[in-house]
C-alpha cells in the first residue's frame, strides 16, 4: 500500500534531521493517512479510502464526499477516486 492520499495526492516528503551538533541526516516526512469510509449521498453508497487527516477535514468543510470530488482536480485524485467522481457526475446528470 503506497503512502499517498487518495483524495489530495499528498505523499511523503524528504528533509533533514538536524542534531545539536548541526549534523544533517536525511529523513522522510510521512503524511498522516487514515483508512476511512466515506458516504456518497448521490450514489447512496459508501467507499473505503486512504485519506490524509487534512483532506478529511476538507471533505467535512466542503459538505461531504460528493461536493469535495466536484471541486477536486483530476490529476490529484487516485484512480479509484476518479472513478467515484465520474460515477457521481453520471448519477447527477441522470437525475437532472
Amino acid at each position: 500500500m503506497s503512502r499517498v492520499c487518495e483524495l489530495s495526492g499528498k505523499g511523503p516528503m524528504s528533509g533533514n534531521n538536524i542534531s545539536h551538533a548541526n549534523n544533517k541526516t536525511r529523513r522522510r516526512f510521512l503524511p498522516n493517512l487514515n483508512d476511512v469510509t466515506l458516504m456518497s449521498d448521490v450514489l447512496g453508497q459508501s467507499f473505503k479510502l486512504r485519506v490524509s487527516a487534512a483532506a478529511l477535514r476538507t471533505v467535512d468543510h466542503r459538505g461531504g464526499l460528493d461536493a469535495f470530488l466536484a471541486k477536486a482536480k483530476d490529476d490529484e485524485l487516485s484512480d479509484r477516486a476518479l472513478k467515484i467522481k465520474k460515477d457521481i457526475a453520471k448519477a447527477q446528470a441522470a437525475a437532472a
